[in-house]
């Protein structure tokens, strides 16, 4: 297919820079292929949109205060860091615009630095130094990895509108957006309505926002990122199934975690490794039946995986009425359920 298919004209005064609060108040629009309709709802909505027995499935992975300025030695010029991947022996796969060249050092505070080691077209690495285990020190000092998009300093409220109340393992550049719409009180009504919760990790990487720059999408490759679908997950998508119930995976790192657990016969094993599975129209779903998810940017990834669960054309269409209607786009933005 052709990467100008998942083109959409979009107003970017929709890009949301903040959240709606509470943020199981978003509006969501939900999409169903088979019957070829759309309805105008709110994320609230949600458990009278399931049913009882069906089971969600959320990405448990924890946003970490990845992005760093720093000033590069000797010349003093301020540079940002985002720190990507823990390569282990203090080395870090990073991302930062402009010139190095290896044993250039960037220091980050009086204590703290990264040297770099290997400066290419494929990666970055840096060496850090710091008077604590580092990712304890990003925790005090780094800031949320905002997208771009949001041409937006992160503030001391982002700490905690880009974290989802599923994060448990650190490891993410990124936060799984669907899963940010979710409140206590959500889940609480879900949960009396008989609808089940189980969790997979994918760290949300490079990977993920690797842009699309071939004009046939065939020819993409996606960077690694790591995955965690364990025991417990496992058995509850057999037991949910075994009653009936619908498996709905909240957000599009959901998705491909499970469906990188799947055999070929949709049985779902454990597995804890690295994926890079790229899903585009045609690609045959064999553990989910529902998605809840995020608006994404176009020409990207998501776009393509979401587009293969709903169909090219529809989620055109869809995307064009969430246009006119106002619907607010991206991380902090509203949401749609395909069933």
């Amino acid at each position: 297919m052709q990467l100008s298919e998942f083109d959409f004209p979009f107003d970017p005064s929709l890009i949301a820079t903040h959240p709606v609060l509470p943020r199981d108040h978003a509006k969501l629009l939900v999409l169903q292929p088979h019957t070829h309709s759309l309805a105008h709802r709110r994320v609230d909505d949600l458990p009278e949109l399931l049913q009882p027995g069906d089971l969600l499935v959320v990405n448990n992975t924890k946003v970490l205060a990845a992005r760093v300025v720093g000033r590069k030695r000797p010349s003093g010029a301020e540079v940002e860091i985002l720190f990507v991947k823990d390569l282990g022996d203090a080395i870090w796969e990073v991302l930062i615009k402009g010139t190095f060249r290896p044993g250039q050092t960037i220091e980050m505070d009086a204590a703290a630095s990264a040297v770099v080691i290997e400066r290419g077209l494929a990666r970055t690495t840096v060496q850090v130094e710091s008077p604590i285990p580092f990712v304890e020190w990003l925790r005090e000092h780094g800031r949320m990895p905002l997208p771009p998009y949001l041409k937006r300093a992160p503030t001391d409220q982002d700490r905690e509108w880009y974290q989802t109340l599923f994060a448990q393992h650190e490891g993410a550049i990124a936060a799984p957006t669907a899963g940010l719409h979710f409140t206590q009180e959500l889940l609480a009504r879900l949960q009396q309505r008989g609808i089940g919760l189980t969790s997979v990790t994918l760290h949300v990487g490079i990977g993920t926002f690797k842009p699309v720059k071939v004009d046939h999408i065939e020819d993409h490759q996606m960077g690694e990122e790591w995955i965690e679908v364990g025991v417990e997950t496992v058995r509850a998508i057999e037991h949910a199934r075994a009653a009936g119930g619908r498996i709905v995976a909240v957000g599009t790192t959901a998705v491909r975690a499970l469906e990188t657990a799947a055999r070929a016969d949709g049985q779902v094993r454990p597995y804890r490794g690295e994926t890079d599975i790229f899903m585009t129209p045609g690609f045959s779903f064999k553990v989910i039946d529902a998605l809840f998810t995020n608006f994404h940017l176009p020409r990207t990834t998501l776009l393509m995986l979401v587009s293969a669960l709903a169909g090219t054309e529809f989620l055109r269409e869809a995307y064009a009425e969430a246009v006119r209607e106002r619907y607010r786009f991206y991380s902090y933005g509203d949401a749609m359920l395909i069933v």
